[in-house]
């Protein structure tokens, strides 16, 4: 089976940018539609080309508990999110169901990691994966069975979707996918306000992971690694960068229960545009599906938590692009 895995926020955040310049608006309200066009036109675009038997999209409820247990500054230097996304994210989930994709999310628990849960049971099964996300993080769930694909980097849209398989991640970063948790830890990771070992860039990190095989190798060879000048910051911070490795590698136990197959709601998608006066949208979603006007029937899709609500969540935090 081919599953599409999809990271929601990361996804959304790209949506509403590459749509903000439109200033797209529902007139009778002027309530912000432009993410919604992007984000229905990315969902439908990703199905028609990869073809997946299941698709799911992972979104973030709150904080992630178990990151915050041990960096309380964890992407605490995240700038908020934009009103318009905050106000359209319901909607785009119930737009997300209706179009047929599951939607999970558990409150405390971060998207990325109940992404990693869904690929480790999915692959062990020998299902086949395809993670939708910017985020370099991922990179170390690539393997046999399992693909990372990135959008095109808001900076550069020209570099079009990005196919990584383990050697598109070695060639990326210069490790294996094995090894991403540890070249992080390395160097950090400042979207997430993880702080690497100062000084340590991408290349140092590569040539010491390379040469001690793991971090912990490195961390062992403070008597004798080179360069020298590192060899006193590296023994007075081991203990914070094995705690970055905790913080940059995924968790995978939690929950995976996608449920039944959803199937897309074509008169309700269509409904759902004609209310949210998206009617560019709505006319190109007509031709696709060869619905006439009219034909729309409105339905209340449901959006399924993993785990019961347990405190009030924070706004979304945006995923990282690389």
């Amino acid at each position: 089976m081919r599953w599409l895995l999809v990271d929601g926020f990361n996804l959304v955040f790209r949506s509403h940018f590459a749509m903000e310049r439109s200033n797209l608006r529902r007139q009778s309200d002027q309530f912000p539609t432009g993410a919604l066009h992007g984000w229905i036109k990315s969902l439908q675009d990703l199905r028609d080309a990869e073809k997946p038997d299941r698709c799911v999209v992972f979104f973030d409820l709150g904080g992630s508990d178990r990151h915050l247990a041990v960096l309380p500054d964890y992407k605490g230097q995240r700038d908020d999110t934009p009103p318009d996304i905050i106000l359209q994210l319901p909607e785009i989930k119930k737009l997300t169901a209706l179009l047929g994709f599951a939607v999970i999310q558990e409150r405390g628990v971060e998207a990325d990691d109940l992404i990693a849960t869904a690929v480790h049971r999915l692959a062990a099964a020998g299902d086949e994966c395809i993670i939708v996300s910017a985020d370099k993080d991922f990179g170390q769930c690539v393997g046999a069975q399992v693909l990372q694909l990135a959008p095109p980097p808001t900076a550069n849209p020209a570099l079009g979707w990005r196919r990584l398989d383990a050697a598109g991640v070695e060639a990326k970063f210069g490790v294996p996918p094995t090894l991403i948790a540890d070249y992080l830890a390395l160097v950090g990771d400042t979207s997430d306000n993880i702080p690497g070992l100062k000084g340590v860039g991408p290349k140092t990190a590569v040539k010491w992971l390379q040469q001690y095989g793991g971090l912990e190798g490195v961390l062992g060879a403070v008597a004798t690694i080179e360069p020298a000048r590192f060899r006193e910051q590296i023994q007075a911070d081991a203990d914070r960068i094995r705690s970055n490795l905790s913080l940059v590698r995924f968790k995978t136990d939690f929950a995976f229960e996608p449920g039944g197959v959803p199937m897309e709601d074509v008169r309700g998608v269509a409904a759902f545009l004609e209310a949210m006066e998206m009617h560019s949208t709505l006319r190109r979603y007509q031709a696709k599906h060869g619905l006439s006007v009219g034909q729309e029937k409105p339905t209340e899709p449901t959006v399924r938590p993993l785990t019961s609500p347990a405190k009030p969540a924070p706004g979304p935090e945006q995923g990282e692009l690389f």
